[in-house]
């Protein structure tokens, strides 16, 4: 809103009615009051990584042993500059080689020197601070956790890939094509600058169009309120199995994440494996919406989508699917229909859904209770939280891919990758409305789900009430949802857990479809009365499957549905009111 259209004392004053002077007035209250707890808890980030800079500095300086082998492991670091990068031996040879999933020292260019002696002594730098930034007596973890991460990302924005003269693909690239590559990423840098100031998107993404290009699976939409509509989707097979399928996406993005282009949707690889497939499609929310609570998503989406799906479907149990926050919320409901001996769901399939945040992973950096305080001041302004805000913390939880490698690419190679059907989905956010997305941080802060403090209906719940057997899919390079936090589930839930673990993110991990390259999986069951094992030695115990997880996935539904297969069902149910109302992706999908 532009500054000259603020309500201002002298607007207060002058709008008549005495109601709306004192509803600005407790606004104004609960603003300063938001404001006031957030500055006496220092949560914003900058002032919280202050605090944590000066808790480990002041630590560090008492604690002679461990500066005396900092020192140590320094000088064991600089003496290993002098070995196999200066003779061009091999990146396994380097005393501190690169992780498998780095990179940016892949390049054939970094195993020559002088490129050899700038990589080795960047990883070099990153060890040393690793061991620096290791837990200390006295210090937060907290105050670990954001000090080791700034220092990081300090170290990963002055690494050698990210500079023209020491980067030997960047040098190549001139010598090759006589330096056009700069006026390449220059031509690059003013068109991205041109639209970022005007609010514009990305080249090439308007040939991704919702309904048109993506999001084109033929399906109805049988069901609307205020919060949600549900998608039926036409049926591709003479008949189909007689379990339904319920998918719950996330409402901090549009659904069709599931329903890309052909060749990327889930849904259509489900529907042309016989399911009768359902879907929510979230309503992108307004300052109108910001009462709405977080119980609201439970009774009038998933809830209130169960009831619908059964009437289409009577008598038979619905497989039911969530998806990140989506799948939180499935669980939340789930344990809830378990606690209360509703018997309707088959099964439950988390994909990249939390349950338990004790290992919540970087996210944790920027929330705390000072966030959560600063978010609900803004949020109590707007009404809304706008999911764009986040986008950037994100990017910079996996700074090396998704910042600094773009970066070197567009503007020092000069080269413009072509947007994916994922960017367009990506640069389509919904909001989220204030009342739910405080209650939702509050259980995330509080993990009150895991340890049964979460209040359903007047009654707590928590993960061991599913009853339901458990699909649970993590991704090993996911920053929002930690692969290990999701493995947890094995031994806080009552119910058998099958748990896959996939390569790529938090997004690219879920649209996995056969074919692939590079893809591949992981996947282990346990029974409800086994022992937990830890993730990483369940990792190293794991053999990796190559290939999509998809066909182990449905594999897996078809041991827990019937035999039998029907003719599919009518869209919708005339007779319990159930009638279409658009074709997919319907109305809310569309909205801005």
């Amino acid at each position: 809103m532009p500054f000259d259209q603020m309500v201002t004392p002298v607007d207060l004053a002058s709008s008549a009615p005495g109601r709306e002077r004192q509803g600005a007035s407790e606004a104004s209250s609960v603003l300063n009051s938001d404001l006031k707890g957030c500055a006496e808890s220092r949560g914003p980030f900058p002032s919280a990584a202050l605090d944590a800079w000066e808790d480990w500095a002041l630590h560090l300086s008492m604690t002679p042993g461990r500066q005396v082998e900092l020192w140590r492991l320094a000088s064991e670091a600089m003496f290993s500059l002098w070995r196999s990068p200066l003779l061009g031996g091999s990146r396994a040879d380097w005393a501190f080689p690169p992780d498998p999933a780095d990179r940016r020292f892949r390049n054939p260019g970094w195993s020559q020197p002088p490129f050899s002696v700038f990589a080795a002594a960047q990883l070099a730098a990153e060890a040393q601070w690793r061991a620096a930034a290791s837990p200390l007596r006295g210090v937060a973890d907290d105050h670990i956790r954001r000090v080791e991460f700034l220092g990081r990302f300090a170290l990963n924005a002055l690494a050698p890939v990210n500079f023209a003269s020491t980067n030997p693909q960047v040098l190549e690239a001139a010598w090759r094509t006589g330096g056009m590559n700069f006026a390449a990423g220059a031509a690059l840098l003013a068109r991205d600058f041109l639209r970022l100031s005007g609010g514009g998107k990305a080249k090439g993404l308007d040939i991704f169009k919702v309904g048109e290009t993506t999001a084109v699976t033929k399906g109805e939409v049988i069901f609307r309120n205020e919060l949600m509509e549900l998608i039926q989707y036409a049926p591709t097979t003479p008949q189909v199995r007689r379990e339904p399928l319920l998918i719950t996406p996330a409402w901090l993005m549009k659904y069709y994440v599931l329903d890309l282009t052909p060749a990327n949707s889930l849904v259509r690889y489900l529907v042309d494996r016989g399911f009768t497939v359902f879907i929510i499609s979230w309503k992108n929310p307004g300052p109108e919406m910001k009462d709405t609570a977080f119980d609201d998503y439970r009774r009038k989406g998933v809830l209130a989508a169960i009831d619908a799906v059964g009437k289409v479907v009577p008598g038979e149990k619905i497989h039911a699917v969530g998806y990140c926050l989506g799948g939180t919320l499935l669980a939340i409901t789930a344990a809830a229909m378990g606690r209360d001996d509703d018997d309707r769901l088959a099964s439950v399939t988390l994909f990249a859904a939390q349950t338990n945040f004790d290992v919540a992973g970087d996210l944790m950096l920027f929330l705390d209770e000072g966030q959560l305080t600063l978010l609900k001041a803004m949020m109590q302004v707007r009404g809304y939280f706008d999911p764009k805000e986040v986008g950037a913390a994100f990017s910079v939880l996996r700074a090396n891919e998704m910042v600094f490698a773009r970066l070197v690419e567009r503007y020092l190679l000069g080269e413009s990758a072509p947007p994916t059907d994922m960017d367009a989905w990506l640069a389509d956010p919904t909001r989220i409305p204030a009342r739910t997305h405080g209650e939702y941080l509050r259980i995330f802060l509080d993990n009150s789900f895991a340890e049964g403090a979460l209040q359903i209906d007047g009654r707590p719940v928590a993960p061991r009430d599913i009853r339901t057997p458990v699909f649970a899919l993590g991704a090993e390079r996911d920053q929002v949802a930690p692969w290990r936090s999701i493995h947890r589930m094995e031994f806080r839930g009552a119910a058998d857990v099958t748990f896959v673990l996939t390569g790529g993110g938090h997004n690219t991990g879920v649209v996995s479809p056969p074919g692939k390259p590079g893809a591949y999986y992981r996947v282990d069951a346990k029974q409800a009365s086994d022992a937990h094992v830890d993730p990483d030695a369940w990792l190293a115990a794991t053999r990796k499957q190559e290939g999509s997880w998809w066909p182990e996935w449905v594999r897996w539904l078809d041991q827990r549905s019937s035999i039998e297969r029907h003719a599919p069902p009518t869209s919708g149910c005339h007779a319990e009111g159930l009638i279409p109302l658009a074709p997919a992706p319907g109305c809310y999908a569309l909205e801005a």
